[in-house]
């Protein structure tokens, strides 16, 4: 997601390792990568050179302490490159927002209009809304006010009976202005709380359906007007926003597709130029990727600092707070098992796609495009196919028993003595952090019972803290180990290992060919 850009902050970032001091020639050398990202991520050249010009100015016109204590106490050194990427996160932020996600109230109602190009999705997009509603104790309709698409009001029926919400459909040649109307005096009947319509895709500059969405909104008067826009649009999606904008009072945008957008223009230049929030982002196909837009948390990823708060909310909504204090207490000792371990996969399967959870995580987001899918399947396969004994202790597993392993999982016996050696890192890695004051404290703590964010790393300063490298993971941390498969963080192999087996074997056929002569 946004690798374009996030690709020429790294290329600024790089330049700047090693430098003592921000001069106008280092600063001019960073920027001359952002600038480039940003350019070829279809930002607005207005915008770019306005984002440059203040990161610049406050580049050399503030004075950087080189050293600070974080909340913890602890003294940490910040570099030149530090503040710069600091100042460059504060201002991706400041470019995006302030945002208010909350869906404003009407007559008693959450009431959101739809609105946008055909083709967009927003029909899902309803459907997403009204599971992002219910999750907040709302209890939402849906409102087929799409007459003029083939099987618009089908899908919208289907999405409704899929996620157990009630879809209000008219009756054939029904205008759209009466079927919203009659939803809103079936909302008040039958209690609901929350009301979303779901209009036909039009133009801006189609007059005659611009002036029925206009009629819809002088007889409902919806609290929220939304449009939704494709990200991978880029700059044409804002100049859609702008359009609609210019013949409607909008109060925000949805935008969608946006975990498959390289570029990010459409994201970065929004705000800027129609004066409209991003208010939710769309990052997947099913009905629960819906994201309320944090510019705090884009910005950090854009940066590749990851945004720990985010995912932070993604794991409150799967996981019991106290079966995860008493999880990660034995993380933090280094003794979990093998079946803690796949517990963990699962529910880290129910946050969402893989590459999007580890896109969140401080230090190794640029790492998330080698995230494969399929090596869960795979570890869940070989852990299952163990006993009970050989989960609780993988150390006792031994070349015999690897074998019976890969056999009952379909699997090899190098892929079971992988996973072994894997986790026994892991374990190790993970009792470290404990020793060194906690693996939540230092990666934002702000997990349930966690304390709040973050725990002692300043905002914006990845591999502040003693022992810590980039990202804030223990220096010497590979985190492709924690991918697992060929190439990606397998079984560490030592340099000398296939030399030594090739002599061992010269040795063994030596050995044959004297007891043969003998």
């Amino acid at each position: 997601m946004l690798e374009t850009v996030t690709q020429g902050f790294k290329n600024a970032t790089d330049r700047l390792r090693g430098v003592r001091e921000l001069t106008d020639a280092s600063i001019d050398e960073a920027l001359r990568d952002v600038r480039m990202s940003l350019l070829e991520a279809d930002v607005d050249l207005a915008i770019t050179r306005s984002f440059l010009a203040r990161v610049k100015e406050r580049s050399l016109g503030t004075k950087v302490e080189t050293k600070a204590r974080d909340r913890a106490g602890r003294l940490i050194r910040v570099t030149p490159g530090q503040h710069f990427i600091r100042i460059c996160e504060e201002e991706l932020t400041e470019l995006m927002g302030p945002v208010d996600p909350a869906l404003a109230k009407s007559a008693g109602l959450t009431s959101v209009l739809l609105a946008g190009l055909q083709g967009v999705g927003k029909t899902t997009i309803a459907a997403k809304l009204a599971v992002h509603l219910r999750k907040q104790g709302r209890k939402p309709l849906l409102v087929a006010a799409d007459v003029y698409r083939p099987a618009a009001i089908d899908q919208l029926k289907t999405l409704g009976a899929s996620i157990g919400v009630p879809v209000h459909a008219g009756a054939p040649l029904e205008t759209p202005p009466s079927i919203c109307a009659a939803a809103f005096a079936r909302a008040k009947q039958e209690g609901f709380d929350a009301i979303i319509y779901d209009t036909a895709g039009r133009l801006a500059v189609d007059d005659d359906l611009m002036v029925e969405l206009k009629q819809i909104m002088a007889t409902m008067a919806p609290a929220n007007k939304l449009l939704v826009c494709d990200a991978l649009m880029g700059r044409d999606a804002v100049n859609v926003a702008s359009a609609f904008a210019a013949r409607i009072a909008l109060d925000g945008v949805i935008l969608t597709k946006l975990d498959g957008d390289a570029r990010g223009g459409a994201a970065l230049s929004m705000k800027s130029i129609t004066g409209v929030p991003i208010k939710f982002v769309g990052t997947g196909e099913t009905v629960d990727r819906l994201e309320e837009f944090r510019p705090e948390g884009l910005a950090s990823r854009i940066l590749g600092m990851g945004d720990i708060v985010g995912l932070v909310k993604d794991f409150e909504e799967v996981i019991d707070e106290k079966e995860a204090e008493a999880d990660a207490e034995r993380l933090l000792k280094g003794s979990f098992g093998l079946d803690d371990l796949l517990k963990q996969m699962r529910m880290i399967q129910k946050l969402g796609p893989l590459k999007d959870v580890f896109s969140k995580l401080p230090g190794i987001g640029q790492f998330a495009d080698q995230v494969d899918e399929g090596e869960l399947v795979k570890v869940e396969s070989m852990i299952q196919s163990m006993t009970r004994k050989e989960r609780e202790r993988p150390r006792i597993i031994d070349k015999s028993r690897a074998r019976r392993i890969a056999a009952g999982s379909g699997r090899k016996s190098s892929d079971v003595e992988q996973l072994v050696e894997r986790f026994g890192q892991m374990q190790k890695l993970m009792g470290a952090l404990g020793q060194q004051g906690g693996l939540l404290s230092r990666l934002g703590g702000g997990l349930p019972g966690g304390g709040g964010l973050p725990g002692g790393m300043p905002r914006g300063l990845p591999g502040g803290m003693p022992g810590m490298g980039p990202g804030g993971m223990p220096a010497g941390f590979d985190p492709s180990m924690l991918f697992g498969g060929p190439g990606r963080g397998g079984a560490p192999r030592k340099p000398q290992d296939a030399k030594a087996k090739k002599n061992k074997r010269k040795q063994q056929r030596d050995s044959r060919k004297k007891h043969r002569k003998k």
